[in-house]
């Protein structure tokens, strides 16, 4: 059996030409799972019939990435894949959730009232308003599309092939877990169903740019669980393993998005404590996966 590496480099796990790697497996089923909702859902809004088309073609496509056949180029992109579908998987849910949808917004509340005795996300901001905090707080919110993306390139430049798949295991199962969640338990959450915070609040160029970037690819009913947390703790995690260093650098923006994205009143309280536990949960069950123990000998 090969092994797979980059030129000069010992670090890699066994290639089997041909096959489908878990994060292919990962995917298939929920481009499965989703095509049925959109069939389903096609006869209220006939858009979800582009879901349809656009689900083959990404079946397709990751079926021609199994091909033995592939470059230097075409190696890397067989690894990182994943990541550059996400924006498309997201911008689907707005359409499959955009059909006179039920949300579960009352119920989350009643939680969110059970947990920690008031809407925390609601009032935390408006009884400590502070511009160094929303700027802070807000900047590290938007730090998650680095956080879920750029480990994995990091990993594939150093020719460590594990950490590569393994952080994108990690990071693509957390999401589709999110995304189910949100096709069958829709929640808007407080940026949709609360009054925005006041203008001085929201008075500085990370919150202008966390909201510019929402008016542009928003999906609605993505609150519970908070995929923005489960998302980045499950790529810390994955990034510890392979390097402690990039671990370690991970976990401050990581802490402050989790508070931030409560402060800054995007998600409730209890989607950021289900986030933590789902990222957690899924971080180690890859981790189990690829074991270090998998590595190439020299």
């Amino acid at each position: 059996m090969a092994v797979v590496a980059s030129p000069g480099s010992s670090v890699g796990v066994p290639e089997r030409p041909g096959r489908l790697l878990a994060v292919d497996r990962v995917l298939l089923a929920y481009l499965a799972i989703v095509t049925v909702v959109a069939i389903d859902r096609a006869s209220e809004d006939p858009r979800c019939w582009w879901l349809v088309l656009a689900n083959a073609l990404t079946a397709a496509l990751i079926g021609l990435l199994t091909r033995r056949e592939r470059g230097d180029i075409g190696r890397k992109l067989r690894e990182i894949y994943p990541l550059l579908l996400l924006a498309g998987l997201y911008g689907q849910l707005d359409v499959l959730n955009g059909v006179g949808i039920q949300v579960y917004d009352e119920l989350v509340q009643r939680w969110e009232l059970a947990v920690f005795g008031a809407q925390v996300s609601r009032t935390w901001w408006q009884a400590a308003p502070n511009r160094f905090g929303s700027t802070l707080l807000h900047a590290a919110y938007f730090s998650y599309y680095f956080i879920v993306t750029m480990p994995a390139f990091i990993f594939l430049v150093r020719g460590d092939l594990l950490a590569a798949r393994r952080f994108v295991l990690a990071v693509m199962t957390t999401f589709v877990l999110c995304y189910l969640a949100f096709i069958f338990f829709p929640v808007a959450g407080p940026y949709y169903t609360f009054p925005r915070p006041a203008a001085a609040f929201l008075d500085n160029a990370a919150a202008r740019l966390v909201y510019d970037t929402l008016a542009r690819g928003s999906s609605f009913g993505a609150a519970f669980p908070s995929s923005h947390v489960a998302a980045t703790v499950a790529a810390v995690a994955a990034s510890w393993q392979g390097s402690r260093r990039l671990g370690l650098a991970l976990l401050a923006p990581t802490l402050l998005l989790t508070i931030g994205v409560v402060y800054c009143q995007m998600h409730y309280a209890v989607d950021a404590l289900a986030g933590l536990a789902l990222g957690a949960i899924v971080a180690y069950v890859v981790g189990r996966q690829y074991p270090d123990s998998e590595r190439a000998s020299p």
